[in-house]
C-alpha cells in the first residue's frame, strides 16, 4: 500500500512541477494536442461503425429474435468501444510521446536538472533515439494487446465480466501507461525495454498508483492534453527513486550539487574545493591568498612559549627584521 500511495503522489509531484513551469507546461501542450485530434477522428470512426462491425462480428445472431440478437450486439458494441477507449488511452501515450519526442525529452531533462542530477544522455542522432522508441513503443503496446484480448474474452463471463474484469483492466492499463511514460527517462539511461519491465515489475504497486489514475483521467475529454506534460515530469521523478539505489552522480557532479561549488573554477580561483598546492593556484603561493596553514607541531597541546618578533620600524630595513609574511 505505500509503493500505491507512492505512485500517486508521483503523478501529483509532477503537475506541481509543471504548474511552478508555465513555459515548460505549455511546450509540453503541442504533441498532446496533435495527437488529440488523431484520436478524436479514429474514435469517432468507431462509434458510427461499431453497430456494423458488431453484425459482421456476430452473423451466427443474424436470425436470433428479440431481445436476444440486439442484447448480444449491444454488449459487444459496448466492449468494442471500451477496448478502442482502453486501447486509445495506451497508445496515446506512445504515440504522443513519439511525436513530442524532442519536446518530452527536453522537459524530462529540466525536471531532472531542478532536482540536482541529470544523467548525460547517449551519444546518438535524433532518429536514431525516434527509431529505438517506437520499436520499445510496440514491444510494450504487443504485450498489452495480449492482456486486452484475455480481459476483453473474460468481459462475456456474467458478472465477473462486468465489475472484476473492468477493475483489473484499469490496473494493467495503468501500469503499460507508467512504462510508456517513463520510458523518456530511462531511454536517456540507455536501459532496455525488457530491463525496464523488469524494474517495473519489481515495484508493481508503484507502477500501477502512479498509472491509473492517469488511465481514469485521460478517460475525460481534453484531459489527457491537460496532464500529459505533468505525467511526463512526475514519471521522470518516479525514474529518479526507481533507480537511486543503482545510479550515483560522478564525484565532481555531486561535490558541485552538495556545496554550490565548481570545482573547476575552484581549482582556478582558489575557492572552496581547490586542492592544497595545485599548480598555477594561490594556494600553491607561499604566504599569498589562501595559504595552506602550516603543520601543526609535533608537540601540540603542550604548553608554548610565545614567539618574540621585532617590532617592524617604519621605512626601508632589512627584511630579516621582519616577521614572516604568513604571521
Amino acid at each position: 500500500m505505500r509503493d500505491l500511495a507512492a505512485g500517486m503522489r508521483y503523478l501529483g509531484k509532477g503537475q506541481r512541477w509543471v504548474a511552478r513551469h508555465g513555459r515548460w507546461w505549455g511546450f509540453g501542450l503541442i504533441p498532446a494536442l496533435i495527437a488529440l485530434v488523431l484520436y478524436a477522428v479514429v474514435l469517432t470512426v468507431l462509434a458510427l461503425w461499431s453497430g456494423d462491425i458488431a453484425a459482421w462480428a456476430t452473423p451466427f445472431a443474424d436470425d436470433w429474435g428479440s431481445p436476444w440478437q440486439g442484447l448480444l450486439r449491444g454488449v459487444f458494441v459496448a466492449l468494442l468501444f471500451a477496448g478502442g477507449l482502453m486501447l486509445s488511452v495506451l497508445t496515446f501515450t506512445a504515440v504522443t510521446l513519439l511525436i513530442g519526442d524532442p519536446f518530452y525529452e527536453s522537459l524530462s531533462e529540466k525536471v531532472e536538472e531542478s532536482e540536482g542530477y541529470c544523467p548525460p544522455p547517449p551519444d546518438r542522432p535524433l532518429w536514431r533515439e525516434i527509431g529505438i522508441a517506437l520499436r520499445d513503443s510496440i514491444h510494450v503496446l504487443l504485450r498489452a494487446a495480449g492482456f486486452g484480448i484475455l480481459l476483453f474474452a473474460l468481459g462475456f463471463v456474467p458478472f465477473l465480466g462486468q465489475t472484476v474484469v473492468p477493475a483489473v483492466g484499469f490496473c494493467v492499463s495503468g501500469f503499460f501507461l507508467t512504462v510508456e511514460l517513463t520510458s523518456v527517462a530511462l531511454q536517456r539511461r540507455d536501459i532496455p525495454v525488457r530491463e525496464r519491465l523488469r524494474l517495473l515489475r519489481g515495484r508493481k504497486a508503484l507502477a500501477v498508483g502512479f498509472g491509473t489514475p492517469v488511465v481514469l483521467l485521460f478517460l475525460i475529454p481534453f484531459v489527457a492534453v491537460v496532464l500529459m506534460p505533468g505525467a511526463v515530469a512526475g514519471a521522470t521523478l518516479l525514474v529518479r527513486d526507481l533507480v537511486a539505489d543503482e545510479e550515483e552522480p560522478p564525484a565532481p557532479e555531486r561535490d558541485a550539487a552538495a556545496t554550490g561549488h565548481d570545482p573547476a573554477a575552484g581549482a582556478a580561483y582558489g575557492a572552496p574545493g581547490a586542492p592544497y598546492g595545485q599548480p598555477g593556484t594561490p594556494y600553491a603561493q607561499p604566504g599569498g591568498f589562501g595559504a595552506a596553514p602550516a603543520p601543526y607541531p609535533a608537540n601540540q597541546g603542550q604548553p608554548q612559549a610565545p614567539q618574540q618578533y621585532p617590532r617592524p620600524q617604519s621605512g626601508p630595513g632589512s627584511s630579516a627584521a621582519r616577521p614572516p609574511a604568513a604571521w
